[in-house]
C-alpha cells in the first residue's frame, strides 16, 4: 500500500486494486470511523465502485461496520499483526537484544523497520518514566530525521540515495545532512564509518536518540535498533559508552535474524 493520495489526478492514475486498499489508510487514530458516504466521497469514485470495494474488503476482515452507519479497520488486522509479530525476522530477531538493552540502560528501547521510505517502529520497550509519544509499535517518522532514520539511510544503495536526494533536497539539507550531493554523501560515510547515530531534538524536542543499523545476512539493511531518552539523562561522558551497548545489540539482533529460517529477509525496494 503506498498510502491514499488526496489528490484526484494521482488517484485517477491508480489501479483498482490500489484504491481499495488505499481506502485503509483513511482511518487513523484521529479519524477511526468513516461513514459510507465519506468513503464514497473521499475515494472519487463512483458509488457502486465504492461499495464493491467495501464489501470486499469486510469480507476480507480488513473492515467492520459499526454504529451509524461506519467503517473501522477490522479483526483480520489484528490476526495479521500476531503473525508479523511471530515470523517477521526484524522484530522476532530484534526483540531479545532490544529489550536487553532497554534494562541494561534504563532507557526506552526501540527496533525500527525502513518502509515504503519511511521508519516503522515494529517493537519497543518503554522505560519507566519516559515521556509520552516518542515511538512505539506502528508508529512511521520521516527517513531523514532521528538517529534510528538517520542510520538506515546512511546504508541505502547508491542509486536509491541519489533519487532521495533529487527528491528531497531541501527536506535533506534541513536534516543536517548537506545541501548538495557531496555533503550529503561525506554525512552519511561518516555515521557508516561510525557504526551508529546519535540526535538530539530532531523528531521530539528534548530527545535523545542513539542506533545502530540492522542487515540481513547479504548486508542489507532492514532497520535499526537503539534507544531513546531525555536529553538531561545523557550526559556527554556517558554516550561513547552507551553507543557501543547499542551497536553490541546491532550485533546481536543481526545474528539472530541471519540464524532464522526466513533469513532471506529483503531490504525495502521502494523508497521515498
Amino acid at each position: 500500500m503506498t498510502g491514499f493520495s488526496p489528490d484526484p489526478e494521482a488517484r485517477r492514475g491508480a489501479s483498482s486494486l490500489e484504491k481499495m486498499l488505499g481506502l485503509l489508510d483513511l482511518f487513523t487514530p484521529g479519524e477511526p470511523a468513516w461513514p459510507t458516504e465519506e468513503l464514497i466521497r473521499v475515494s472519487g469514485t463512483s458509488r457502486s465502485t465504492c461499495y464493491r470495494y467495501i464489501k470486499a474488503l469486510q469480507a476480507a476482515g480488513l473492515l467492520t461496520p459499526v454504529a451509524g452507519g461506519a467503517w473501522m479497520l477490522g479483526p483480520r488486522i489484528i490476526e495479521l499483526d500476531r503473525t508479523m509479530r511471530l515470523c517477521d525476522p526484524v522484530t522476532t530477531g530484534g526483540t531479545p537484544p532490544m529489550q536487553r538493552l532497554a534494562a541494561e540502560t534504563g532507557h526506552t528501547g526501540l527496533l525500527c523497520l525502513l518502509f515504503s521510505g519511511t521508519v516503522m517502529c515494529v517493537a519497543d520497550a518503554p522505560a519507566p518514566g519516559a515521556p509520552a509519544g516518542v515511538f512505539s509499535r506502528g508508529q512511521r517518522r520521516p527517513l531523514f530525521f532521528g538517529a534510528a532514520s538517520k542510520v538506515i539511510l546512511a546504508h541505502l544503495p547508491p542509486h536509491q540515495l541519489r533519487g532521495l536526494f533529487a527528491r528531497h533536497r531541501a527536506t535533506i539539507e534541513a536534516a543536517g545532512l548537506g545541501g548538495d550531493w557531496e555533503r550529503f554523501r561525506q554525512a552519511l560515510r561518516a555515521l557508516r564509518e561510525a557504526g551508529h547515530g546519535i540526535t538530539e531534538s530532531e523528531f521530539m524536542p528534548g530527545i535523545i536518540g542513539i542506533a545502530a543499523p540492522l542487515f540481513n545476512a547479504e548486508g542489507g539493511v532492514l532497520g535499526s535498533i537503539g534507544i531513546a531518552a531525555r536529553i538531561e539523562e545523557v550526559p556527554e561522558p556517558d554516550r561513547a559508552a552507551l553507543a557501543a551497548k547499542v551497536m553490541q545489540a546491532a550485533r546481536e539482533a543481526c545474528a539472530r535474524i541471519a540464524d532464522q529460517a526466513q533469513s532471506a529477509a529483503l531490504p525495502a525496494r521502494a523508497v521515498g
